[in-house]
């Protein structure tokens, strides 16, 4: 996904207890030299379609505080 210029890849993982860990990587650029973050476990959910709307959120959210447009 992208968004203003950065990449974004919000994604659920499975834990042990059943619920699902909202996890983020957004990227800025293509280059080797690209700025990358990567975020794990920003909050749990019973579903794992509602970790990855969260942390779809979560990272236009973050964009929009810190992020400078992208290339």
């Amino acid at each position: 996904m992208r968004y203003k210029g950065y990449d974004v890849e919000p994604s659920a993982r499975a834990l042990p207890s059943g619920l699902f860990a909202a996890n983020l990587i957004i990227e800025r650029g293509a280059s080797p030299h690209a700025a990358s973050f990567t975020f794990d476990a920003l909050d749990y959910f019973f579903e794992a379609e509602h970790a990855v709307a969260y942390a779809w959120r979560w990272a236009r959210l973050w964009i929009d505080q810190h992020g400078k447009r992208a290339g």
